[in-house]
């Protein structure tokens, strides 16, 4: 993974990532037990970082297929934002 960031052009954001990425599993799981707005918070939040990790894919011109991961994590917490915000 660091060599991907420094691909990217953002290795001193990598640690930054790596703990967003962890608060938005963490507020998933506990959102699950505790807090419907944790949960959207978390969900929104993560979705959030995915759309800027595909928009960081295609900004560096890697094919579509290989920033398609990203997208689809992307299009998953967007769909469980909205549906936990609704409910």
């Amino acid at each position: 993974m660091k060599d991907e960031f420094v691909r990217f052009g953002l290795s001193k954001w990598r640690r930054t990532t790596g703990y967003l990425q962890l608060l938005g599993g963490l507020g998933i799981i506990t959102g699950i037990f505790f807090s419907t707005i944790l949960l959207v918070l978390s969900t929104a939040g993560l979705a959030i970082l995915m759309l800027l990790g595909f928009i960081t894919r295609l900004r560096i011109r890697d094919s579509f297929l290989a920033s398609s991961p990203a997208f689809i994590f992307m299009l998953v917490n967007l769909f469980l934002a909205i549906y936990f915000f609704k409910n």
